[in-house]
């Protein structure tokens, strides 16, 4: 079993992905026997009803195809024995561990997630957005669990938590989250009849009511809000949310995975008492910052859009963003520092364009206005 069907997570009309592996110097086009039983293997699985994506190679084959093909190394990644030979599935299993490269599989996942990202107008807030593919979508998670396994670091969250990349907040965050977004990819499955990952409009009412979500009626009998937009109300908490932790769980891996290289760490350069330059990227001087200093929320990002050179925050700054949340109160944004900091922030040549992308992204905008 590969791929989906290989972490054991199907939906309801996922594929379910089969690699048929063949001894060494099998020729599955030469040998009519074992031809014969590939066929009558992949012909019994359709005709009870199973849509498979079957493959059929060697260990060797296997190999080639993946230093060319992340598609394929991703799914073999995810490789579970169902039946079959355990010492060639064993044998597999080293030699595709000892080639793959963990940070050149980190540099290509990265890749292909900023082009599906673009793919998909590169926002969580699309109208019908695909629970699966879109930015904050299931695909967003899967793809830290993926580059966490390569690593050597674990495939489950509680692996991340062991090895210090993820918070007990946070894992709890995960956990939550994950489960939104598989029970609407589930129920939209169900719904559809088919294999359906959009959320699009013909489908968010009937989603929306199998949640138990209803309509909420005004005393004077006026529709408030339809219970399609309750739904995606969740929806977009979740995906924003996924948004947010894939960019500080992925810095936290790369990061780790360049240690275990022996790369020297990037050199902290001093902005001001609150604030380094970590190449190019802005950390906060300490994990508790925003909590002991709260007009530093705003600093960090006017710091963002008036110091040349810095180009993102570091998985530490976005970490301390996320936990700070709750500070962004009426108090805060009734505070004249506050304030002023934010008009410092408008008045910038890049302020609206630069700086307020990022603070939507880490929800520093919204909670702020």
């Amino acid at each position: 079993a590969v791929g989906g069907y290989g972490r054991g997570e199907l939906f309801p009309y996922s594929d379910v992905d089969v690699l048929l592996l063949l001894p060494a110097g099998t020729d599955a086009h030469a040998d009519d026997g074992a031809r014969q039983r590939i066929e009558g293997f992949i012909t019994a699985c359709w005709d009870t009803g199973l849509e498979i994506g079957s493959s059929v190679r060697t260990v060797a084959e296997c190999l080639e195809v993946a230093r060319t093909d992340i598609t394929v190394q991703t799914a073999l990644l995810e490789a579970r024995l169902v039946a079959g030979s355990r010492t060639l599935f064993a044998e597999f299993q080293k030699r595709f561990t000892d080639d793959l490269d963990a940070l050149d599989f980190f540099v290509a996942k990265r890749l292909e997630l900023r082009q599906r990202h673009v793919k998909y107008q590169d926002t969580p807030y699309a109208l019908e957005p695909n629970c699966k593919e879109s930015p904050g979508g299931l695909r967003d998670l899967q793809i830290i669990l993926w580059v966490a396994r390569a690593a050597g670091i674990g495939a489950h969250w509680d692996d991340l938590q062991r090895a210090g990349l993820v918070t007990a907040h946070e894992l709890r965050q995960l956990r939550h989250n994950e489960a939104v977004l598989s029970s609407m990819r589930a129920r939209l499955h169900l719904i559809a009849g088919r294999r359906e990952d959009r959320l699009v409009f013909d489908l968010q009412n009937a989603v929306a009511e199998s949640f138990g979500f209803a309509h909420h009626i005004a005393a004077n009998g006026r529709l408030v809000l339809r219970a399609s937009e309750v739904l995606m109300r969740r929806y977009y908490w979740a995906a924003k949310a996924v948004t947010q932790l894939n960019q500080i769980l992925l810095q936290g891996i790369e990061e780790h995975l360049r240690a275990g290289r022996g790369e020297p760490l990037p050199e902290l350069q001093r902005i001001n008492a609150r604030f380094f330059d970590k190449a190019g990227l802005l950390e906060v001087a300490s994990d508790e910052l925003y909590q002991r200093e709260p007009h530093a929320i705003l600093e960090t990002f006017l710091l963002y859009a008036s110091t040349p050179g810095i180009k993102g925050l570091t998985a530490r700054t976005l970490r301390a963003l996320y936990n700070a949340r709750k500070l962004m109160n009426h108090a805060f944004r009734a505070d004249p520092h506050n304030r002023k900091t934010f008009l410092a922030i408008l008045q910038q040549p890049q302020g609206i364009t630069h700086a307020f992308r990022l603070m939507n992204q880490t929800s520093v905008l919204g909670r702020y206005l």
